[in-house]
This record gives structure tokens, sequence and C-alpha cells, in this order.
């Protein structure tokens, strides 16, 4: 036995000498009670009051306090209340059958009392496990990080079992060790080689060893393995080296009880992640395939025209008036045109998803950005008529001049290619300078979108089912969702109040941020 378990027995016994000495002063007050108020003639309501001491010795200290006060509650009564007094003789031998009988319902009432008070230990220990568990359940529930988790369940179950715990996981070799354990001042428990043998032996045969089991019960730990159906995940272990024998049974039922916890969320929290990365895997083959086949028809379409617009003007150029080369040579302008767009939305994609988009800051005029961005989409407008409104003053804007123009493209091309022909396009500007604001609307005359669709029309790839007989990637809005946020602006789509779709860009219109300098005339330093 070790230095500090014989202390602790010492400590043990020196506790219960102030039971019996309390029993003592409580039997000699009472008897002096009896002798004051004067009821030391009535031998039957004195023999029952004796019982009032054996009673409370049994709930509060146990069964042998509860049988010495019997004992000397009988010696009092004979020596102080039965004829002669103060004298072990009594003159009556029926006396000596009435002790017995008293001793006998003493050590019965003491026996039961007793019962009934180890009773109420079990429940409330029982309670104490209950709570304990029902802590370590809400912890883990909570929790869907691994680490976390077993930090948790390790701290959890050090606090209720008063002793250090570990958690030992297999690595990605399949090699057991310590992926988290409780540590004091002192020393790291379940880190050492022994430990990690015993680990090991119980993670491979899944049984509970150490002390308390019927396995490697010399060993200072018990190990109990995290098992579900089909699997074990680890070993839950606690340091019982300083616990005594009779709680030794006790927290192996508290252990198994917090492995099977532990396991179950260990369990949860490794199908939650393999449940993610499936999700995640399946986005990006859906992304992939989304992207490969919208590219490749829209690359398919401009490709077609410039090259049999080229094949035909290399072949047979002088079957061809110039007016129809005129035309040949458009088509391939155009194609090249809707080819450039395309990898420009593409490449702004990357840059947003990448986080390598960069601002270039400085004073816009949007006027100006509004008509090169007509001219760039003269050649699609065809019938169709753009009708621009403006404010009194030239409105300005911090932003990146370039990437305001790619939203602006983006947005009227959609714009002309949902509106029928000999519709009208608006583009209005409109200025509050109150909030520092400054909205432009881009309204046509269009299918429209419907409701529900009106937030995810600025996803990837999405594309809404009214819109499904128009080519496209679906990248359009998504990319001026992207570029609007980073200047710090909004994008929404709403219903035209003529019919068709309104898009909203409202960006601010305050002074540039301090980590972009500008000079007077609005140029970048």
């Amino acid at each position: 036995m070790s230095e500090r378990n014989k202390g602790e027995d010492v400590r043990l016994k020196l506790n219960r000498v102030p039971k019996y000495i309390w029993v003592t002063l409580g039997i000699t007050l009472l008897t002096i009670l009896l002798h004051a108020i004067g009821i030391s003639d009535d031998l039957v309501n004195v023999g029952l009051i004796y019982l009032f001491p054996v009673l409370v010795s049994a709930v509060y200290w146990g069964m042998g306090p509860a049988i010495y006060a019997a004992s000397l509650s009988v010696v009092a009564f004979d020596f102080f209340f039965v004829p002669p007094y103060l004298s072990f003789t009594v003159e009556d031998l029926r006396y000596l059958f009435s002790f017995v009988v008293y001793l006998a319902v003493a050590v019965l009432t003491a026996s039961l009392a007793g019962r009934l008070r180890q009773q109420l230990e079990v429940v409330k220990q029982r309670e104490i496990t209950t709570n304990s568990l029902y802590a370590l359940s809400r912890q883990m529930t909570a929790v869907t990080d691994l680490h976390t988790l077993l930090g948790n369940i390790v701290r959890q179950v050090s606090l209720t079992l008063g002793a250090q715990a570990a958690i030992y996981l297999p690595n990605a070799q399949g090699e057991l060790q310590v992926a988290s354990s409780s540590e004091d001042s002192d020393v790291i428990w379940g880190k050492g080689e022994a430990e990690i043998a015993i680990a090991k032996w119980v993670y491979k045969h899944g049984e509970i060893a150490g002390r308390g089991s019927s396995s490697l019960r010399e060993s200072t730990g018990l190990y109990v393995p995290l098992r579900t159906e089909d699997q074990i995940h680890g070993v839950l272990a606690v340091n019982l080296e300083s616990s005594e024998p009779q709680d030794q049974r006790e927290k192996l039922r508290l252990l198994e009880a917090c492995g099977g916890l532990a396991a179950s969320a260990i369990a949860r929290v490794k199908l939650a992640e393999e449940a993610r990365l499936a999700q995640v895997t399946a986005e990006s083959e859906r992304i992939r395939t989304a992207l490969l086949d919208s590219v490749s028809h829209e690359l398919r379409t401009p490709l077609t025209a410039i090259i049999g617009s080229a094949t035909g003007l290399l072949e047979n150029d002088s079957l061809f008036t110039p007016e129809d080369r005129k035309e040949l040579t458009g088509n391939i302008r155009d194609g090249a045109l809707r080819m450039n767009r395309l990898v420009t939305n593409l490449l702004g994609m990357v840059k947003l998803e990448s986080g390598m988009l960069q601002l270039r800051r400085k004073w816009c005029d949007v006027g100006d950005m509004i008509g090169i961005v007509l001219t760039q989409v003269q050649q699609f407008i065809q019938h169709r008529r753009i009708r621009v409104e403006l404010p009194d003053q030239p409105p300005f804007v911090s932003g990146d001049e370039v990437l305001l123009e790619q939203v602006l493209v983006n947005v009227i091309s959609n714009a002309i290619k949902y509106s029928p022909e000999d519709s009208e396009i608006v583009i209005t500007v409109k200025m509050d300078d109150r909030h520092g604001r400054m909205t432009i609307e881009v309204a046509d005359s269009g299918v429209g979108i419907p409701e529900a669709d009106r937030e995810r029309v600025f996803e990837k790839f999405y594309r809404s089912e009214s819109s499904r007989h128009v080519t496209g990637t679906g990248l359009g809005l998504a990319i001026c969702r992207g570029i609007v946020e980073v200047h710090g602006g909004t994008i929404t789509a709403e219903p035209n109040p003529g019919g068709g779709t309104r898009v909203c860009i409202g960006l601010p219109t305050g002074e540039p941020e301090a980590s972009f300098p500008y000079m007077g005339q609005g140029e970048e330093e």
C-alpha cells in the first residue's frame, strides 16, 4: 500500500472518533433531561425516548454508531432508571428480557434506517451520475468539431470521476495515440508507454481493462473501448490510482456510460465530416459539369459563326458582294466579342473565388461609363431602344472603372437578351446625397424573373426556368454581385412596373477609403 493510501486510512479512522463522542454526549444529555423533566418513573416512555439517538445515529453515521448508541442506551437505562438505581443489578429478572428485546428492536430499527440512508446515498449518486451524463451529452450534441469534442469529453469525465482522463484515437497510419488528455500542474497522465500499450490492447480486443476490471487489473488506470455497433473508434481511460476499492465498481459503470456517449458523439462527428466532404465533392463535380457544359455550348456557337464566315471569305471571296463581305466580317467580330465576354466572366469569377480581385479605385464619371458600355453592346441592340436618364449634376462614384463597366455590360447585355425586339430599355441614375449612395437601375420589358428566383439568379451557374431558351452560362450576375459587394454596394432584381425586370445597383458615393489615396483630379497616386 502506498504512503498516500495509508494516510487516507488514518484520516478515515480519525473521522470515525467524533461520531461515537457525539453519541455519548447525546445520550448523556438525554439522560439528564429525562431526570430534569421528571418522567424517570415512566420506564416505557423512557425506553422509547432512548430509541431516538439510535435512529439519529443510523441515519447520519451508519450501523456502527447506531449499535453503539443502542448498547449505551441500555446501560444508561439500567443504571439510572431501573431499580435499584445507580447499579447494574436488577430486582426483577424480567428486565433482562426487556433489555434483550430493546436491543433487538434498536438494532432492527438502526438496520432499517441504515438501509434507507444507503438507498438515499445511492439515489444521490445516481442523480449526480445522471446530471453528469446529461451535461456531457449536451456538450457533445452542440459540438461539430472533433478536437473540441474530445476536449469537452475529457474535461467532463475528469470532473465527474475526480480523476485524470485521456482519449486515444488512431492516426492516419492506424497507430493509436493520445488525442486529448486532462492536465494538471504536476503530471500529464496517459502518455506513458505503459498506458499507451494497455490502450492498444483494449483497442485491439475491444474489452475493458485496468483497475476494477477482470483484465490487467494491476494497472492504475481503467480503460474502456469507444465502441459503436460496427466499429471501435478509440479508447477512453481514467487514472484510478487514488480511488477506493468500493468506489471502483461505480466508477466503472459511470465510465462505461460516458464511453458509450463519447463513442456515439465521435461517430456522429466523423459521419458529419464525411457527409460534408461528400457534399463538397458532389458540389464541385456539379459545378465542373455545369461549367464544361456551359462553356462548351457558349464557345461552340460563336466559333461556328467565326469559322463559317472566315471559311466563306477564304474559299468564295469572288462570289461575295462588298455588303456580303461586310456582313461576314461583322459575324466574325460579333463571335469574337462574345467569346471575349465569356473569357472575361470566367477570369472574373476565378479572381472572386480565389480572393485575388484587387480594386484600382479612382473617381469615375458614371455618365462616361454608361456611354462606353453602350458602345460595347451596340452591336447586340438591334431593334431595341435604350434610354438613359441622368441627374442634373454629373454623377461620380469611387471605384474600379474597368470592373464597374464589366458589371454594367453584363446587366445591360442581359436586358437586351431577354427583351423582345422594338422594346425599350431604360437606364436610370439616381443620387441620394443624404445617405451618400447612388443607384443605377436597368429596366427591361422582358419575360421577368419569378419571385422565388430573384435572389438565386445571382448564384453561380443558376438560371431561371423562364430563361432556359436563351443561351448563357449563369455567371454574369454572380460576377456582378461579387464586384458590387467588393465596392461596398448591393445589387438586387425586382419586377419592373411596366413588365419585365429591373436590376438595381446601389453604390456608396462617399470619400474613398484611406487605403486608396487619390490626387485632386481623381487619378491614382
